[in-house]
């Protein structure tokens, strides 16, 4: 007996122990997004070339409002193509892109059980597309619900001409929708690591998190890659390792934004994240060991080293809360006496604090500097209850995430409904073509 409680003493300390490296580590990071965005970057003239893809499943409801947005981009419409990939539709998808002006590539699954989603699409269209690498500079991908501000390429052009030409650029992930308490939990989760996480890894110098949508790649750098490789079903987070891993640049854009719609059902949820939980461990369980490689052999830096795991583990966290709250309740049932939760007042203290600071001081801060929303109390029991119910079914959705994540065939698709007019009101719009947040002052411009 006197074992068992050994073990689990040392389980306890060891979870509490992680998290409180990685919540450390978080908090040391956010430090550096508090100072107001300006611009790193000078304007440069319209030059590079971009490939456009947009990767469709069923999705006739919502292509039209991307296609047109596209079509009225602030640059040259001859520096740029875009195509709706119709991946293995079943509806008039590709009818409906081709009518509101865009090009489309088709493409079909082989046999019935053959893999299909995202990545293969992605893989498919730039086989289609021979010769990429020479007709464009970059390539930026969007899923069909998205919407961009106008003035994307114009600013992702100036950043990578003005930056050497980075082998990826990720903008701002925005929100086509806030109301509910799933789609606000969304909105609330990527205002706050926007700012605190990717803009802040960004000023110190750090490689960003790429988010699936509104980024560009080098279409060199891609073409070296032999073309669309990454095969998981999270595409996105393999793409950011492999290329941290390979010592190339991912830079943040806080400047232009794309807007994704949020689900707005705690089902549609569930099942998306269960699909991220899949992925991103795949992702994190097979590249582990050649992270910790590539830092013993002093190839890759401390910063991008403790950056890299501590994201590359960051599901972990609530699988460390489950298992030292199992692991408490056993110690607790086996020792005679022992109280199931005591907590010193300074430790109370300091995890009130935390906790106030990280998922709500953060967020309202976030949301007032870049969105221009001050804080209500209103929005308070949304939040609260927000965190709870995420808590809870995100401990769920890793464990089944973990427990499937060799499966990488099955892509389970996320329905999209909500129209561009019902959710960016035309009254939103600046007058720089941003749909909304604080256009960033100019910096004098270089000659391009």
């Amino acid at each position: 007996m006197e074992f068992l409680r050994g073990v689990l003493q040392v389980i306890i300390g060891g979870c509490s122990f992680v998290l409180l490296v990685m919540m450390l580590y978080q908090l040391v990071i956010s430090l550096f997004g508090f100072k107001k965005n300006v611009k790193d970057y000078a304007d440069h003239d319209p030059e590079s070339r971009f490939l456009v893809l947009i990767p469709a499943h069923n999705e006739e409801r919502v292509i039209g409002d991307i296609v047109r947005n596209l079509q009225e981009m602030d640059y040259p419409r001859e520096l740029y193509d875009f195509y709706v990939i119709a991946d293995n539709c079943t509806d008039n998808t590709a009818e409906a892109a081709r009518r509101a002006g865009a090009r489309v590539i088709e493409t079909h699954k082989e046999s019935p059980d053959a893999p299909t989603g995202k990545p293969i699409a992605l893989r498919k269209a730039l086989q289609a597309l021979e010769g990429y690498q020479n007709r464009y500079d970059l390539m930026m991908i969007f899923d069909a619900d998205n919407l961009m501000d106008r003035n994307m390429f114009r600013e992702v052009n100036s950043q990578y001409l003005d930056k050497g030409r980075p082998d990826l650029i990720q903008c701002y992930l925005g929100a086509k929708n806030k109301k509910g308490v799933v789609a606000w939990f969304y909105y609330t989760g990527y205002t706050l690591t926007n700012r605190f996480f990717d803009l802040a890894k960004h000023r110190l110098g750090l490689n960003c998190v790429i988010g699936g949508t509104g980024f560009a790649i080098s279409t060199s750098y891609l073409y070296e890659r032999g073309g669309w490789t990454t095969m998981s079903l999270t595409e996105d987070f393999e793409i950011q390792v492999e290329a941290t891993m390979e010592g190339r640049r991912i830079l943040w854009n806080h400047v232009t934004r794309v807007y994704d719609e949020k689900p707005t059902t705690m089902r549609a949820s569930i099942r998306q994240k269960i699909r991220w939980g899949q992925g991103h461990w795949f992702v994190a369980l097979n590249n582990t060991g050649r992270l910790f490689r590539l830092a013993f052999q002093g190839r890759i830096s401390a910063g991008e080293f403790m950056s890299l795991l501590t994201y590359m583990y960051s599901l972990s966290v609530y699988l460390l809360v489950l298992i030292q709250t199992v692991a408490s309740v056993i110690l607790w049932a086996i020792t005679p006496g022992m109280e199931l939760f005591s907590f010193s007042l300074s430790g109370l203290l300091f995890g009130a604090a935390l906790f106030i600071y990280s998922f709500l001081f953060l967020f309202y801060v976030a949301d007032k500097i870049d969105n221009h929303i001050s804080f209500s109390f209103r929005t308070l029991p949304v939040m609260l209850g927000g965190i709870f119910a995420n808590t809870i079914v995100g401990i769920f959705n890793q464990l089944v995430g973990l427990a499937r994540y060799r499966d990488q065939q099955h892509w389970v698709k996320t329905e999209h409904v909500l129209k561009a007019e019902t959710v960016l009101p035309e009254k939103s719009l600046f007058p720089d073509g941003t749909f909304c947040g604080e256009a960033a002052p100019r910096v004098k411009a270089k000659a391009s």
